[in-house]
């Protein structure tokens, strides 16, 4: 159940905006009928719509304002210039206790700089990542950082595998997840100093993660770990590779199927399977990186989505407050904060 959870969402933000986000409100409401949305933009344009939309309107109250973030707009500048603008209110309710997640399809790169700098890093967390699950052979994955940070040290990815750990046991449900330090190869001795250092702390048992070492790039899709942790050069790397791989795939079987006539009636006895392919594949069904180590739940849906893909953008927040995500990371943090300087330190 879903009762008394409050969703701000930055209606602006993304390719199709407001229509995307109002119909992906409303799906998402459809899936958590007890949730409520605080939606911030333009009245001109949101109330048409909204007007179409009669179970979203009872259950969303909508704050005018004529600003918002561009696609193109520097983070810098959205932080500075950007205080009415529909994505900084939206991450502002969620500062002020009005809502307990933000949910937004705008500009990455100024999103993170607001919700950083408006709702700050948690204690004992030095920088935020960004996570996404991945589809594996073995069900799903998260991983993280996959572009908040490009250079990372040792420390903070330690940092990052906790709160990987900490949100595959809340959201995703597991008892003990695995834990591997993404790397150019599994030999210890493999990897720059940032990587290896982490390893030497993360075999510490200074930390209470299943740490399974060091994993290489066809092990994502393998499923060989359910965390992976990776600075956030290699992380956006190694996502766009997928996501660039997954529709190279599609698209050269659905070119195959429409070959020859055979081809043809082919595809209509594996019709059955290709659907079922195509859910496990589709995007959409993953949509919904969260930025982890924030004092609260901020969420960034990919800004070409639809409908489908916002909904399920929601239904992670809603997941993440659910499970009480944010009071158990404090938790785990205060934990590795109470282990001398001195042990943490010694692996490095």
């Amino acid at each position: 159940m879903s009762d008394g959870i409050t969703i701000a969402l930055d209606v602006m933000g993304g390719d199709r905006a407001p229509a995307m986000v109002l119909r992906g409100a409303d799906i998402a409401l459809e899936r958590h009928p007890e949730t409520r949305f605080l939606l911030f933009g333009n009245e001109t344009q949101v109330t048409p719509i909204l007007g179409k939309l009669p179970r979203l309107a009872k259950s969303a109250r909508l704050h005018h304002t004529e600003e918002l973030v561009l696609d193109d707009a520097k983070p810098s500048q959205a932080l500075r210039t950007g205080q009415r603008t529909s994505m900084r209110l939206a991450i502002d309710a969620v500062a002020d206790g009005h809502a307990d997640g933000v949910v937004s399809a705008g500009n990455t790169g100024a999103l993170m700089a607001i919700a950083k700098t408006v709702l700050k890093t948690l204690p004992g967390i030095d920088r935020p990542a960004i996570a996404a699950f991945f589809p594996t052979r073995r069900g799903e994955s998260v991983m993280l950082d996959l572009g908040a940070n490009v250079e990372c040290d040792a420390e903070n990815l330690v940092q990052f595998a906790l709160m990987g750990d900490v949100f595959a046991r809340t959201v995703l449900g597991l008892a003990q997840p695995t834990v591997g330090l993404l790397n150019v190869g599994s030999e210890d001795l493999k990897g720059n100093d940032a990587v290896r250092s982490a390893g030497a702390r993360l075999r510490s048992g200074i930390t209470p993660i299943n740490f399974q070492g060091f994993i290489e790039g066809d092990d994502i899709a393998a499923g060989a770990v359910d965390v992976i942790v990776t600075d956030g050069f290699t992380g956006n790397i190694a996502l766009k590779t997928v996501e660039g791989v997954a529709k190279l795939f599609s698209e050269s079987l659905r070119a195959s199927f429409r070959h020859s006539l055979m081809a043809r009636i082919g595809y209509l006895f594996a019709r059955g399977a290709l659907k079922k392919l195509a859910a496990r594949m589709d995007p959409r069904g993953y949509n919904g990186a969260m930025f982890l180590g924030l004092g609260g739940i901020a969420v960034k849906s990919h800004g070409s989505t639809d409908a489908f893909g916002f909904a399920n953008a929601v239904g992670v927040a809603i997941d993440m407050k659910l499970n009480g995500f944010l009071e158990k990371i404090r938790v785990e943090l205060a934990r590795l904060n109470q282990v001398p300087e001195t042990q943490r330190t010694a692996a490095l």
